[in-house]
């Protein structure tokens, strides 16, 4: 891997990462853009505990754009973007409306392929490896920031999710604060090793690699549905061998992590049905793909634990529960944070496995 870089017009880095080491990338953003000015602020909340991000700049941001003016296919003679070159393998560049920014963190943008029409589904293994060497280098810089926490590597995919560009792409949130839902899992994590003397991450995973929920068991992955899933179809992918964050991955698990997650999103895409000759008869499954890792900073207030006992794991789940029907999130889940699945975490991770590739 190559890492290059450089700074675009107003003063926002822009990294590109390539797969060979002669890539040359000297572009240089012609466009002539204002300095980046935000209004990012986290506001906690007495009751709840949690923080909100107040970012009222991010009312501006770029909405579903025609392709001809997507902002992250490259650059094309007089039709400028937000990546100067003319092509690149993968991207990863400061977001222009951030949702975190200075001391409230950083936001940043990853684009997985030059090509608009493709998904990540569509990479190649070689072309997934890059998008995972890029997650971890951006974990491990974005770590050694004094504003950040932790960092916290997703994709969102499909206008039903709410996305507004549809090149294929990422991002990257480094809080500046442990998120809410990170500190249940440590609560629990904590609760448990007290209770038990053994790690909780340990025990979920070996009760599920025991059952009738596992969707894919790899040589040093492991991909389950969860006993109690919040949404229709929604898959945990964990290493074996239990690590902390993407940095701790060893070769052998990075080497083997494009097959199995391409498979995952493969199968993701032929849930709901093929058409004749394996053509895919609805639009793409829309889903959240979101990493999972221990914060950077102190574990304050759940004593008895470390970074090393956190477990580094993938959610990938859908809020589609069957064809041209969506699970929405309505007074049980938002008003009390209660989720109610209409499909049995059985029957997804059956269904998950029989639409597996042949």
């Amino acid at each position: 891997m190559k890492k290059t870089s450089t700074r675009l017009a107003d003063g926002r880095e822009l990294i590109y990462y390539d797969s060979r080491d002669d890539a040359v990338r000297d572009a240089v953003d012609r466009r002539p853009l204002d300095p980046i000015s935000t209004t990012a602020e986290i506001r906690r909340d007495p009751l709840l505990g949690d923080a909100v991000a107040i970012a009222s700049h991010r009312q501006g941001r770029t909405y579903h754009p025609p392709a001809d003016e997507c902002p992250l296919c490259p650059s094309d003679g007089e039709r400028l973007s937000e990546i100067p070159d003319s092509s690149y393998d993968v991207a990863v560049f400061e977001n222009r409306f951030p949702s975190l920014a200075g001391d409230a963190g950083r936001c940043e943008v990853v684009c997985f392929t030059s090509d608009h029409d493709a998904s990540f589904a569509d990479l190649t293994e070689e072309q997934a490896g890059l998008v995972l060497d890029a997650w971890t280098d951006r974990t491990a810089e974005l770590s050694h920031l004094p504003s950040v926490e932790q960092v916290f590597c997703f994709e969102n995919r499909g206008a039903e999710i709410g996305v507004t560009l549809g090149h294929p792409h990422g991002q990257i949130y480094a809080y500046p604060f442990t998120t809410p839902r990170t500190s249940l899992m440590l609560r629990s994590l904590a609760a448990h090793k007290e209770a038990t003397g053994r790690n909780l991450f340990d025990d979920v995973v070996a009760d599920e690699r025991a059952g009738e929920r596992v969707v894919l068991d790899a040589e040093h992955w492991v991909a389950f549905v969860p006993y109690s899933a919040h949404w229709p179809y929604e898959v945990h992918l964990y290493p074996k061998r239990r690590v902390p964050d993407l940095l701790g991955l060893d070769e052998a698990a990075r080497t083997e992590f494009p097959q199995v997650y391409l498979e995952l999103l493969r199968r993701f895409d032929r849930i709901f049905g093929e058409g004749e000759g394996g053509a895919r008869s609805e639009a793409l499954t829309p889903y959240i793909s979101a990493w999972h890792q221990a914060p950077f900073g102190a574990l304050e207030g759940h004593d008895g634990v470390n970074r090393d006992d956190f477990a580094l794991h993938l959610e990938l789940f859908t809020i589609r529960r069957t064809s041209g029907k969506l699970k929405f999130l309505a007074g049980s889940e938002s008003g009390m944070s209660v989720f109610i699945n209409d499909v049995p975490p059985e029957a997804a991770a059956q269904r998950l496995r029989e639409v597996a590739s042949s």
